[in-house]
């Protein structure tokens, strides 16, 4: 984790990628989706069998922070004709990368939660859970608290969110694994008190695959 953020902060970097801002949050003990970084069509292809289809292809890059419009987000993805064209149109667009993004498919059962950080200038570095997806600006359904937390700490941001039914039984699926989220959120909380580094955490969406919460995209910026 140290290496990825020193190599970052030493290349004057104002963001990590998607691919080393999940691996941060990874061994800081936040599920993430199982993803590999392709730096070819026939690289894409043998990661996209390996993690089996469907899949998805996004481009990487410590500069690009908004994929989906720039076109560089390929979803459910189904045969091998299907991601090497999907490699070409990413890679196609003229865009400096790092490579393509190969990420498994999750359907998820509609849930989804953002879990992130900020610095406040007066309390410090702030953890965050809320409502996700679409729906995070539009609603503002979200929960902080002050960084170091503790797993009560996290249960009770859970129970403070309006729409916390979602956590719940939903519409014949399972309540969501709320150990494993609040174990999330204080992994989260550890990063962000060790790591001065970074400036802001963006985990969006968390789905619910099954019952256990599953990043599916994330972002880490850095302080300038």
């Amino acid at each position: 984790m140290r290496e990825i953020l020193e190599r970052a902060i030493a290349n004057k970097q104002k963001a990590l990628s998607e691919f080393d801002s999940k691996s941060v949050i990874k061994i800081a003990g936040i599920p993430v989706s199982r993803n590999y970084l392709a730096k070819s069509r026939e690289e894409a292809i043998a990661f996209a069998q390996e993690l089996g289809f469907p899949v998805v292809l996004k481009g990487c890059s410590d500069t690009l922070t908004h994929k989906t419009e720039l076109g560089m987000v390929k979803l459910k993805l189904k045969t091998e004709e299907e991601v090497a064209r999907a490699y070409d149109e990413i890679t196609g667009k003229g865009v400096p990368l790092d490579g393509v993004l190969v990420q498994e498919w999750l359907d998820g059962d509609n849930r989804e939660f953002v879990l992130g950080t900020i610095r406040d200038p007066q309390f410090g570095p702030c953890v965050m859970f809320g409502l996700g997806g679409v729906f995070t600006e539009a609603l503002q359904d979200v929960s902080f608290r002050v960084a170091p937390i503790t797993e009560l700490d996290a249960y009770e941001m859970m129970d403070e969110l309006r729409t916390k039914k979602l956590l719940g039984p939903f519409r014949g699926s399972p309540a969501v694994d709320r150990e494993s989220l609040a174990k999330a959120l204080v992994g989260l909380s550890e990063l962000v008190s060790k790591y001065e580094e970074i400036a802001e955490v963006d985990i969006n969406p968390v789905i619910i695959d099954g019952n256990k919460p599953v990043a599916v995209d994330a972002l880490i910026v850095l302080k300038s």
